[in-house]
């Protein structure tokens, strides 16, 4: 049954404020937009054209994390499901983790995904579990105890990576023996050696 104009607009400006104000033309076709609707709105203003497929209402304000949204909308697939989950050096500024100031925005994707990465944006494969990642609003990033095993892996230096581990432990954000059985195996010696750091400077 098709929705009235009011409806629509209800159902479609619900979604927008769930994504910092953007929507995809799937999410707008659902809410009893179709195309010829997006294209006269987008000529009236109402709504604007971000890319392909993707677009925004021009009165919500942007918020703080614009870019992730913007990115994690841009990596959806056919179903239109966003595939990229902030992580990396990205994930430990979010989490207040240390003093990096990252130039680029870090992404973890599947291992199957196939778009080029956008300018600024460096993408990591790898099959991210459910318990990897907590919702954002507009995006996900991967947990505390995510985020610093990927630093580890990654080119974070010593030194960042036990401020890193010193400050998630110090504020409970991660658990001690969390952390200590995911570095249980070989490959985490720098995680182990934080870990070793930070009881010493009590």
């Amino acid at each position: 049954m098709a929705r009235s104009t009011r409806e629509a607009a209800r159902t479609l400006a619900a979604i927008a404020h769930e994504q910092g104000g953007y929507f995809t033309a799937k999410q707008a076709a659902e809410a009893g937009y179709g195309y010829r609707h997006l294209d006269y709105h987008e000529t009236a203003r109402n709504f604007e054209r971000i890319d392909h497929g993707l677009y925004r209402l021009p009165e919500v304000p942007r918020t703080e994390h614009d870019d992730l949204i913007r990115l994690s909308l841009w990596s959806r697939n056919q179903k239109d499901e966003p595939q990229a989950v902030v992580s990396h050096e990205t994930a430990l500024v979010l989490h207040e983790l240390g003093d990096l100031l990252p130039g680029v925005v870090h992404l973890t994707v599947p291992l199957r995904f196939r778009k080029a990465p956008p300018t600024g944006c460096v993408l990591h494969k790898s099959a991210l579990g459910s318990a990897d990642f907590e919702d954002r609003v507009g995006f996900r990033v991967t947990t505390p105890l995510r985020t610093i095993l990927d630093a580890a892996a990654g080119g974070v230096s010593q030194a960042e990576l036990e401020k890193a581990v010193a400050e998630a432990l110090s504020r409970g954000i991660v658990r001690k023996k969390a952390l200590e059985d995911a570095v249980a195996h070989p490959g985490f010696e720098r995680i182990k050696s934080a870990i070793v750091r930070k009881a010493k400077r009590r």
